[in-house]
């Protein structure tokens, strides 16, 4: 039986990234002998987060080392170099992956993964594929390989909260060393020089109730993280629909640093009555199963989780015109353009008008191209090969 490791930040935590991590290694484990490599501290474990008490999935807790001051100063110049006044070339870059991951971190890394003697090793999110690929020289013989779980755009644009312009041919050099780097999309598959394969997020939820389309709600899910859902072009859009209709409410369920920004612009706005926000719950069934209308009014993404789970609830979708949405749901979605909150409220408007149990009816047929079977075959005739 291989033996397969996933290195991630996080497992034992609430996102998407988690969540769909878990579920891949979920269904792996069921063929392969499964670790999971994570820097959640070993007090945080916790199975029943996302029921991986139901797989024989064994769990290695890491810590990187702390690096010397006197390093820590030499690495951080040479890194502020780099990014911001030497050529970009090969050989910089290789500089920069040292400095930026020092020996002392990395050479722990390996020790960590090489105890573990796995065929094949997966770096989950970009920064830490990046390292994996530092460490090939100390994994001889192992298959590794990268996952990336945001946009092209969102990692590299010139407003990028991740990494930014003068970055991209570094992770382009460093994830080049890897077998391969799995993304999300073909339109980023496209925008990489490096070889790539899709494999599209499964669905990771048990689906509740399908919607019976009566209920006049609009709903959003995510995290509270600065500009990324877009919540706050979403509270504005409302707004000016709900000046020409008394009816439709928005539910937003979800945690995050701007909350607060959020609850006081729903005041100033005098929407309390129609807007409400919601805690994460493990029982998010129940709000696509209450909701009429799905709302994803992100301003990047790699791949949309939710999309799936309202689909697979029956929900039509109002969405931003993001390639990757673009990609996954062809013509079936109400589209608006990515940031534009007069067209988002247009889109909440057409919205109300659709032919409901039609839209409902294909959102149930596009959700199955995305089972956990399908996608977790992809996986392992890469893994494979």
């Amino acid at each position: 039986m291989k033996k397969l490791c996933f290195l991630t930040d996080s497992i034992f935590s609430y996102g998407g990234v988690q969540r769909v991590t878990a579920v891949i290694a979920k269904e792996l484990a069921k063929d392969y002998d499964v670790t999971i490599v994570t820097l959640d501290k070993p007090e945080q474990k916790d199975t029943s987060l996302y029921n991986l008490q139901e797989a024989d999935i064994h769990y290695r807790f890491f810590q990187y080392p702390e690096t010397p001051r006197w390093k820590q100063l030499t690495c951080k110049t040479y890194s502020y170099l780099y990014r911001r006044i030497l050529p970009q070339t090969r050989f910089a870059s290789d500089l920069y992956a040292h400095s930026s991951f020092p020996s002392e971190k990395r050479n722990a890394l390996a020790r960590e993964l090489r105890q573990g003697n796995y065929d094949v090793i997966i770096g989950v999110h970009a920064p830490l594929s990046v390292r994996l690929a530092a460490c090939k020289k100390q994994l001889k013989g192992v298959k590794l390989i990268g996952w990336i779980h945001n946009s092209h755009q969102a990692l590299f644009n010139s407003n990028s909260r991740y990494l930014g312009p003068e970055l991209r041919k570094h992770y382009e050099w460093q994830l080049g060393k890897l077998y391969k780097t799995v993304v999300l999309c073909h339109y980023d598959a496209k925008e990489y020089k490096i070889p790539t394969q899709v494999i599209y997020n499964p669905l990771t939820l048990i689906q509740g109730n399908a919607s019976t389309g009566t209920s006049k709600k609009f709903l959003a899910v995510g995290r509270f993280s600065p500009q990324h859902k877009g919540f706050d072009l979403l509270i504005l859009a409302f707004a000016l629909f709900a000046k020409d209709n008394q009816e439709w409410t928005l539910d937003i369920v979800g945690e995050g640093e701007e909350e607060e920004a959020f609850r006081n612009l729903i005041m100033k706005l005098h929407l309390e009555e129609r807007i409400s926000i919601h805690p994460f719950t493990s029982n998010i069934q129940r709000f696509y199963s209450e909701a009429q209308v799905y709302i994803l009014s992100s301003r990047w993404e790699g791949m949309p989780l939710v999309l799936m789970e309202a689909m697979s609830h029956g929900l039509p979708i109002v969405s931003s015109d993001l390639p990757v949405c673009k990609e996954i749901m062809g013509d079936f979605a109400i589209y608006f353009k990515n940031g534009n909150i007069n067209d988002l409220a247009r889109s909440l408007k057409d919205a109300t008008e659709i032919d409901w149990e039609k839209k409902s009816k294909e959102a149930l047929t596009i959700a199955k191209r995305f089972d956990i079977t399908t996608i977790s075959d992809q996986w392992r005739k890469l893994i494979d090969e």
